[in-house]
């Protein structure tokens, strides 16, 4: 077995995922053609395979479980059985596709649109797609602000402060919406500089197998 097929295995198993063999072949080709581009185009400062495995791939999968959690709740709120209903989620200054590529490949109920104001990096996102057979993705040039369609679920992975991801996005957040804003440490500033309007219910720490470093989950909501 490959070192990097090995560390993201151990990762998604460090993680509680069940990743059938397809879904760990897409997780490679992903992190294959994020390499393959990004000699032409700048999509991520970092290079090197390993590092690229647990800086973004395992950090992104990091989100699935909670995802899922949350799922099931806004599903159960919605007066829906089956949490399994195909949800909608935005992925906001997606750049290579981080955290939503990884979203649409462990949940191919969920149709992902990531949206980037760089035409390159949408075009990747696109080009994914179609590389890696998801139906369930899209690669939207745009700015948020300018988005008409409304999603339960926006994301964002270290994009802006908590006070801008939600003021550019709040157009595109349906009722009962939810944001989800992976940070590193726990943003106190970020927090307590949120206008009254915007409420942090839930504060999830991560932990990122092979990543020594703070993460967590802001969960916000109107």
């Amino acid at each position: 077995m490959r070192p990097l097929e090995s560390t993201l295995r151990q990762g998604a198993q460090a993680l509680g995922l069940a990743l059938s063999e397809v879904q760990i072949t897409q997780l490679l080709d992903y992190q294959a053609l994020i390499q393959k581009w990004t000699q032409v185009y700048n999509l991520t400062a970092v290079r090197d395979p390993a590092e690229m495995m647990t800086h973004h791939l395992l950090d992104s999968l990091a989100v699935i479980l909670p995802l899922r959690a949350m799922q099931a709740r806004l599903a159960q709120a919605d007066g829906q059985v089956s949490p399994t209903t195909p949800t909608r989620l935005l992925d906001v200054g997606s750049g290579a596709g981080l955290p939503g590529v990884v979203i649409a490949i462990c949940c191919p109920d969920i149709a992902v649109d990531c949206v980037d104001t760089v035409a390159k990096k949408a075009a990747f996102v696109q080009q994914a797609a179609v590389a890696l057979k998801l139906p369930n993705l899209r690669g939207l040039h745009a700015r948020v602000e300018n988005l008409t369609d409304k999603y339960p679920i926006i994301s964002a992975r270290a994009f802006a402060s908590l006070v801008d991801f939600t003021r550019w996005s709040q157009a595109a957040l349906a009722e009962q919406g939810v944001w989800l804003a992976m940070k590193g440490k726990h943003p106190a500033d970020e927090i307590a500089a949120l206008p009254a309007e915007t409420q942090v219910f839930h504060v999830e720490p991560l932990q990122v197998p092979g990543l020594d470093a703070e993460r967590c989950i802001i969960w916000l909501r109107p």
